[in-house]
Order: C-alpha cells, then sequence, then structure tokens
C-alpha cells in the first residue's frame, strides 16, 4: 500500500512539473497561418526586409512614444473563466511597466546585461472609444459552450464559432482571454496576418498578477511575452532546437541553444556564447515570470521600426482608441429593402438623441460619395444602374457633434437577368460544377451579383500536369482550384485586371473544380472572361514560360515544403549542363553551394536543410543561361 502512495505522489509531482514549464504556442500557430493563408508569408518576409532597413538607417534616431488601446475579449465557459476587472487592470498595468522599464525587478538583470535593458516607450490603455465612437471599458465579455480552444483553429477570435469577433487590428490590440487547450500559456499573431484573426491569446490562468493567476506565471509575464511576438519578436533562441543556429534577428541577445525554464543561476552558458551566457531573463525566453525582466535595446528597435512611416502597424499612432467617446453614437442595424432596377430604400436603427442623418452612397467601383440627408432612419436612392453593386453609408448628426460614417453596407440592383448571358448556370456551388473540356478556351459572366461559379475537369494518368487560366478579366477576378479530396490546392488573386493562373504539377488523379469568384462582389453581367483548364504529360514551369523565354532551366516541383529536413527539387532542363544551388537564408546570407552535371529533360535533386535552423530559406538553381528560384520553409 505504501508503495502504491508514494508511486502516486511521483505521477502528481510530475504532473505538476509539467504544467510549471512555460508554453508558446506562437511558432506553431504562425506556421499553421503559413498553410492557411499563402500571401501571410510573404507579408512576414516584407516586414522583415522594412525592419532591417529602418534599423540599419534609422534605429538610434527617431523614435515614436506609442499608446496601443487594447480590447480585452473575456471568452469564458465558466465562471471562473470569466476573470474580473481588476485582473484585467493588473495586467494592463504589468504591460505598461514592462515596456517602459517601469518594472521594479529590472535591476535584478546581472550587470553584464544591465547596460542593455531598454524602455521601449510603448504604452497599453483599455480602449474608451470603440470602433463607432462610442464609450466602452475596452473589456468584452462573451459566454460561450467551448469548453477550451485549440491554437490550430482560430475559434476564440469569432462569434460564430464560439468566440468573440475582433475589432479593427489597425485601431486596437485584440487580446482574447479564455481556456487554452493542450497546456499553451498563450500565443500571438505576428504582423502581416489576417486582420481579423490579428492579436494575442491567453490562458485565463496565466493573465494578470491576481484572480486565477497562477504561479510561478503569476506576474503578468506570459501576456508581456505574446505581445512582444504580435510586436514582431522572435523567441530568443531562435526556434532551432539545440543546433545553435538559429537567430532571433537580434543584434545584441547572445546565441543561445534552446529555451530556458523555471529560475537559471546565472551565468548560463551555452553555443559558446562566452562568460555572461545565455540572456535567460530576456522576456522572450520562456524562464517564469519571476525570472524574467527585461527587453534588450535591439528588441526595441525591432519594435519601433513598426510603428515608423510605412511600418506595418503605424496605424495604431492614430487610432484614437484611448481618447473621448463621441456622444453622438453611429448607427446600427444597416439593411436594405425595396431594390429595383434603379431604386433601393436604405435603412437603420433610430439613434437616441439624433437630430437628423447624413448618408452617402456609390457604386463600389467609384471613387466618389453621392451625399443626401435624412431626418429619420430611411432614406430612398433612386436613378441607380441595373445590376450593379453598390454601397452606402450613414453617419448621426448630434447636438454636441456628429459621429463618424458608418461601415459600408452592399447591395446590388436588380435586372441582371436580361444581360446575363452565361451558358453555364446554375453553377453557383460546388455540387453544381459545370463540366467544361481541357485545353479550350470557355467564355462565361459573373452573374447574377455575388455568384460563385463553379467548373470541373478531369485529368488523366498520362496528363497529370495541370494549368489553369483566366484571361480578358473584366473587373477583378479571382481563382481557385480543387484536387479530386476537394482540397484547395491553388489560388491567383491578383489585383484589378490582371490575368490569373494556377499551375498544379503531379497531382492525383480525378475530377477537379475550379471556382472563379469576384472580388468583394464585384462582377459584370456584359463583360465575359475567358476560363482555359490545361493538362498536358510533362510538368508546366511555375513562372509561366515553360523554357519559351529564352533560360534553359524550369523549376517543376519542391516537396516537401514546408520540410524538417531534406527539399526535392524537380526541375526541367533544355540540354545537359552544369547546375550551381545556392541556398540563401532569410537575410540573404548564402549559407551552402554546390554544383552537379544535369542531364536533358526532367531532373531530381535535393537540398540537406536539417542541420540548419527554423526559417525560410531562398534556393536558386542557376546554370549558364538560366536560372530557377524557389523559398523553402524549414520547421
Amino acid at each position: 500500500m505504501k508503495k502504491i502512495y508514494i508511486l502516486a505522489l511521483f505521477f502528481i509531482a510530475a504532473a505538476a512539473q509539467l504544467v510549471a514549464q512555460r508554453n508558446c504556442g506562437t511558432t506553431e500557430y504562425m506556421h499553421s497561418m503559413f498553410e492557411a493563408d499563402p500571401l501571410y508569408e510573404q507579408n512576414l518576409q516584407n516586414i522583415e526586409e522594412f525592419t532591417q532597413h529602418w534599423i540599419a538607417t534609422n534605429g538610434t534616431g527617431e523614435r515614436n512614444i506609442v499608446t496601443i488601446p487594447v480590447v480585452v475579449h473575456v471568452v469564458y465557459n465558466t465562471a471562473t473563466e470569466n476573470i474580473s476587472d481588476a485582473q484585467i487592470a493588473s495586467q494592463i498595468t504589468v504591460l505598461n511597466n514592462d515596456f517602459n522599464k517601469l518594472n521594479s525587478d529590472w535591476p535584478n538583470t546581472p550587470s553584464a546585461f544591465q547596460g542593455l535593458v531598454a524602455d521601449v516607450d510603448i504604452s497599453f490603455c483599455l480602449a474608451t472609444v470603440s470602433p463607432t465612437g462610442a464609450a466602452t471599458s475596452g473589456v468584452i465579455r462573451k459566454s460561450t459552450t467551448v469548453t477550451s480552444f485549440s491554437t490550430s483553429t482560430n475559434n476564440v477570435k469569432f462569434n460564430s464559432t464560439g468566440g468573440s469577433d475582433a475589432w479593427p487590428a489597425s485601431n486596437y490590440l485584440n487580446i482574447w482571454v479564455c481556456d487554452i487547450a493542450g497546456g499553451i500559456l498563450g500565443y500571438a499573431q505576428f504582423p502581416g496576418g489576417a486582420a481579423s484573426t490579428d492579436g494575442v491569446v491567453v490562458d485565463f490562468q496565466y493573465f494578470g498578477t491576481t484572480g486565477t493567476a497562477t504561479p510561478p506565471f503569476n506576474k503578468g509575464r506570459t501576456a508581456t511575452h505574446e505581445v512582444g511576438h504580435w510586436l514582431n519578436l522572435y523567441h530568443i533562441w531562435g526556434d532551432d532546437g539545440t543546433a545553435c543556429t538559429g537567430s532571433d534577428l537580434v543584434s545584441d541577445t547572445p546565441n543561445q541553444a534552446d529555451p530556458n525554464y523555471g529560475c537559471p543561476a546565472f551565468p548560463q552558458v551555452s553555443c559558446s556564447n562566452g562568460a555572461n551566457g545565455d540572456m535567460f531573463m530576456n522576456y522572450m525566453d520562456y524562464t517564469d515570470d519571476a525570472c524574467m525582466y527585461m527587453f534588450s535595446n535591439g528588441q526595441s528597435a525591432r519594435m519601433q521600426a513598426l510603428f515608423a512611416a510605412g511600418g506595418a502597424r503605424a496605424s495604431l499612432l492614430a487610432s484614437g482608441g484611448c481618447g473621448v467617446a463621441n456622444p453622438c453614437a453611429a448607427a446600427t442595424g444597416l439593411s436594405t429593402s425595396g431594390i429595383t432596377n434603379t431604386g433601393a430604400t436604405l435603412n437603420w436603427a433610430a439613434v437616441s438623441g439624433a437630430l437628423s442623418y447624413n448618408v452617402r452612397y456609390k457604386l463600389t467601383t467609384s471613387t466618389t460619395w453621392i451625399n443626401g440627408t435624412a431626418s429619420g432612419n430611411t432614406f430612398a436612392v433612386t436613378g441607380l444602374a441595373a445590376c450593379s453593386n453598390y454601397e452606402w453609408q450613414v453617419q448621426t448628426v448630434c447636438s454636441g457633434g456628429s459621429s463618424g460614417f458608418t461601415a459600408s453596407a452592399n447591395f446590388t440592383t436588380t435586372g441582371c437577368t436580361a444581360t446575363c448571358n452565361s451558358n453555364y448556370e446554375e453553377n453557383d456551388v460546388t455540387t453544381q460544377a459545370a463540366a467544361i473540356p481541357v485545353n479550350t478556351d470557355i467564355s462565361s459572366f459573373i452573374c447574377p451579383a455575388f455568384d460563385d461559379d463553379w467548373f470541373s475537369f478531369s485529368n488523366t494518368s498520362s496528363q497529370r500536369h495541370i494549368r489553369v487560366t483566366l484571361t480578358s478579366v473584366p473587373p477583378d477576378y479571382d481563382i481557385f482550384l480543387y484536387n479530386p479530396s476537394g482540397v484547395l490546392v491553388g489560388s491567383s488573386q491578383n489585383a484589378g485586371t490582371a490575368n490569373e493562373t494556377i499551375t498544379y504539377n503531379n497531382g492525383p488523379v480525378g475530377t477537379y473544380k475550379v471556382k472563379v469568384i469576384g472580388y468583394n462582389g464585384t462582377l459584370s453581367g456584359t463583360d465575359s472572361y475567358i476560363l482555359r483548364a490545361a493538362r498536358k504529360n510533362t510538368p508546366y514551369r511555375l513562372d509561366g514560360n515553360d523554357l519559351d523565354d529564352g533560360s534553359d532551366i524550369a523549376l517543376v516541383q519542391a516537396y516537401p515544403n514546408p520540410t524538417t529536413d531534406k527539399v526535392n527539387l524537380v526541375f526541367v532542363a533544355a540540354e545537359m549542363a552544369t547546375v550551381e544551388i545556392m541556398v540563401y537564408d532569410m537575410i540573404g546570407q548564402l549559407v551552402d553551394v554546390s554544383r552537379f552535371t544535369c542531364d536533358e529533360g526532367e531532373n531530381t535533386t535535393s537540398v540537406n536543410l536539417q542541420q540548419r535552423s527554423s526559417g525560410f530559406y531562398t534556393v536558386v538553381l542557376r546554370t549558364a543561361s538560366g536560372s530557377a528560384t524557389v523559398r523553402i520553409l524549414k520547421e
């Protein structure tokens, strides 16, 4: 019996030790976002280039005194998870102290690093003004039936999935407090991602310094750590396991092997980083709350770059979210009724204290508003064009001033049927996809408004390589390609009337579907587009030129991508040639080069990234008369 009791105590102690280690989900979340949004990776790379340039040219000069309005979404399933206003206020205090070198524990920094402790000059306030200009406490409370939220989804960030919709990311820092599954303390979205998911998520047990805050993470440093990610800081060890090859892209933080846990004794040496060892007291390490108490000057410069002119979060400087609320509330409940070929009635909920309303409307493709005034909460518009998409907004006028204009509501006038010449309707949903011939141009229309056009075609075992093109694009149309299992395998979303192209080589045999949509409801009931689904028995070149541009090398496929070690490169060469393979890291440094002789036709080679740190790499295949480039993510 005694042995059983001792064994039980062992397991309880082991479980407690697991809970007592910091676990941040930001890196895994970032990789999942790359897969969901192909543009996010490129946006982040562009932000990094801007950051490095700003630091090199301005990093010790211009600085902004930044105040960021915060909205805290408390998403709770139990009463315990519905944390108090006092607990929320304690977290805001911690953020202000930590980002302004006002925390009382920063002098605990070892003397070797004290000269690097930064005042970031970034402050935080609970929002006092809502997106509509109304007064707010900056706290949104949502009861949910969801017992916990995963980092692999963004469910906590949407009303429709049991969470709470984000406030505009251009004006607010959204922080969601909830029960996070899997032992994760928190996670954040780096700049450059979708506005609807932008912000920070923290488990209710590790938020603030009172209430449900649980040792050893009860000093508010989980939010400090995650807001650091939101402000473009990476983990201090570079997320490379223990390889010593990773980087947090900050010059004054020592190279570090892996995360530190608990409260290490100084010095903690790794990666041959000298007598002073790791900067384990940095907020971007994994130590306990009581043992992290500094940002470095280099980290401060990275964060400040976001608020420079053209920076990814510069819009927050003009937010007004911490100002004085306009006593004249913005209208809500916008709807449109009585829509005809030439007119419609605009409706909204009456606002208390309103004297009148200013109304403006326009074609969504126009830059000029048509203005009007209403004494009540309806407004009739006439003289509209048939089968056209309009947007409208309303502003409340009170004795003490006016609200801002609301976000746009949209409607489309009738009359599309008479001018809609599509031969493929009804093909509005995937189950109605219209079969089209391959290697043949077909012409169709997006009609009626907000229509989705679905088409289907098949490849064969001998012709598995696919290219879909959209040309003669009237307004801004986009295309999406789905494989036989219904999985999205390619999209092209160029702006304006630019042609769209999707290349998908070596796909499984079966029936593929293409979706054509108008961006933001754009359409033309009178101008057609041309769609072509092509297939052949040799791979298509990824840049669309297929060796007809004078180059003698064309990259066909890079897989797996992302990878954990080796990536295979399939390419086509016009003739036998010497191929040079160059690998560059995410800051443009050449880290590997090799050469070999390829054969005429299709070739396969590989690049081994197993010993490289996590991050993005650019691989260039070059011959005497051409080159091909691909970006690889090493996980």
